[in-house]
């Protein structure tokens, strides 16, 4: 993953999908970028704690770009990727799907953003540990 991609397809496994509501707008009625951002995180330790049989922590977001707003009453859809497992950390890619809630297709989505988000595994104690250990 280099930069914002052009394809016009979500790319790996819906994680997460939620309502964008009313309740999470800024000033302009638009979802803000950290709300999103917040989303994004929960999807991708859904996807590394999948691979780590376990607890996994966020220690890095790569490049992101906001392509447009989200309104209220969007549908947010949140695709996962594995693209890398280290030793002790799993690198995980997302992209963010809307469809918009005036949209007439149910299929219609549209890309909002994408990043790939650097995850580790922890142990009970909330250390570093390898990916495959599970106790």
């Amino acid at each position: 993953m280099t930069d914002i991609d052009d394809t016009p397809a979500p790319q790996g496994r819906l994680t997460l999908k939620l309502l964008a509501s009313r309740q999470d707008t800024n000033l302009h009625g638009d979802i803000p970028g950290g709300w999103l951002v917040a989303r994004m995180d929960e999807a991708a330790e859904v996807a590394a704690g999948r691979e780590a049989l376990g607890r996994t922590a966020n220690v890095a977001i790569e490049a992101m770009d906001f392509l447009c707003p989200v309104r209220v009453g969007s549908m947010v859809n949140i695709f996962t990727r594995v693209s890398e497992i280290g030793h002790s950390s799993i690198k995980i890619d997302v992209e963010v799907w809307i469809r918009a809630p005036h949209e007439r297709d149910p299929q219609e989505l549209h890309k909002v953003t994408e990043a790939r988000f650097v995850m580790v595994a922890l142990d009970e104690n909330g250390r570093i540990r390898g990916v495959r250990q599970h106790d």
